[in-house]
């Protein structure tokens, strides 16, 4: 099988993937950034009654044509507790924030522009017909549909979800991502080492990424380099409903690398096998049924990269999430050199320039086993097959790491 571009390769697995239809149920404070299933209708009209704006005073505009005129206070109008008589001739209601608006009133007067006299006040100011009042339904009425399905919520949403009387929203579901690692060398974080034994880091970032692209995780744990394990743990997350199956290391066709070979064997359909990239070559996709199924290398900086180009668009679309926005354009701090067939991903940092350009400046080093480097890095410089030599100060395509850097 020959190596395939990497746009190609992004191109056939996200085809191939449709958006979860499932539905659940969500309390509202645990519905950030999740996905509405339907379109969410106001339970009620907001305001549900003309309410005051502002603190001051409840009045008939009729009785206050010019600043001078004179009216008697009847009483008080707060958020709550509303004054339940009636506004007549030459009467003002004391009115506070929020509070509806007497009957017969149509106007609020700022307490700043009355003066109290004896009994009640004198206006300063000319008044406008309607002022400093929002009518019922200003925001929204009842059975409005506020928020359409596919919307992504958020702390406006919520808000606006909470003062529709929504206490609950259907969601879709969020994609399961099964995530396994498979390695006899490989042991959990904070063991005690043996010879030949390295630590498995690449579960807690590719767990952090699924976990920021929208979707939950199975965590499988690390199986042994044995057909049965590796069966035995595929099996439980289909068992779980895993949309996506996540594979780290083992994928290639060395003696020890058992994983297409066993996923293979128990079903899989092998879409495609080794990109056109550097790092992440030996990446595997495919499908097991219903399930995607991606094999990322064992390498954590190969597997990281992977990830970003693979599996964050694929549990975006299985989410219904747009895309994250990590291509930019910047300017290449340093001369590169001419690429060849495969496209490369340069781990770079990012500074802006005596001019305030954004410049990007490869690391020294590049090798796809130092993961420091990788944890300093804030962009990867895209070089496509056969680059040219790339002069300082040329326009370079780079991915964010972190999209928000240069917001």
């Amino acid at each position: 099988m020959s190596l395939l571009p990497v746009a190609e390769a992004q191109g056939r697995l996200l085809g191939h993937a449709k958006p979860i239809s499932d539905v659940e149920t969500v309390s509202l404070a645990d519905g950030d950034r999740r996905v509405l299933a339907a379109d969410l209708t106001a339970r009620l009209t907001q305001p549900p009654f003309n309410a005051s704006a502002m603190d001051g005073y409840a009045l008939r505009r009729e009785d206050a044509p010019e600043p001078g005129a004179k009216l008697k206070l009847i009483g008080t109008s707060a958020a709550g507790h509303a004054f339940d008589g009636t506004v007549g001739k030459g009467e003002t209601v004391r009115i506070f924030t929020g509070a509806p608006v007497p009957t017969g009133a149509d106007s609020v007067l700022l307490q700043e522009d009355a003066e109290k006299i004896d009994g009640g006040i004198r206006t300063k100011y000319p008044i406008r017909q309607g002022q400093h009042i929002r009518l019922r339904g200003q925001d929204f009425d009842e059975n409005e549909a506020v928020l359409a399905a596919g919307t992504v919520m958020d702390f406006t949403r919520l808000t606006v979800a909470a003062a529709m009387n929504h206490a609950l929203i259907d969601v879709l579901r969020k994609p399961l991502v099964a995530v396994l690692a498979t390695g006899d060398e490989l042991l959990t974080p904070g063991s005690d080492l043996g010879p030949s034994q390295i630590v498995a880091s690449n579960t807690f970032g590719i767990t952090a990424l699924v976990h920021k692209a929208g979707g939950n995780v199975l965590d499988l744990g690390i199986v042994p380099d044995d057909k049965v394990a590796i069966t035995t743990a595929v099996r439980r997350a289909q068992a779980a409903g895993a949309d996506v199956i996540i594979t780290l290391g083992g994928a290639s066709v060395g003696d020890h690398d058992l994983v297409q070979a066993t996923l293979v064997t128990a079903g899989m359909t092998l879409d495609f096998w080794k990109i056109a990239m550097r790092p992440g070559k030996p990446l595997m996709v495919g499908n097991l049924g219903s399930t995607h199924v991606l094999g990322l290398p064992g390498n954590p900086v190969s597997s990281l990269v992977c990830a970003l180009l693979f599996l964050e668009p694929l549990v975006r679309k299985l989410a219904s999430l747009p895309p994250v926005k990590r291509d930019t354009m910047v300017e290449a701090a340093v001369t590169l050199a001419s690429n060849d067939q495969r496209q490369d991903y340069v781990r770079a940092k990012l500074a802006k320039s005596s001019s305030g350009k954004w410049l990007a400046e490869p690391f020294d080093k590049q090798d796809s086993s130092m993961m420091k480097v990788f944890a300093h890095a804030d962009c990867l410089i895209i070089r496509p097959p056969h680059a040219p030599q790339l002069p300082a100060g040329s326009p370079c395509p780079v991915m964010l790491l972190r999209p928000d850097l240069l917001s």
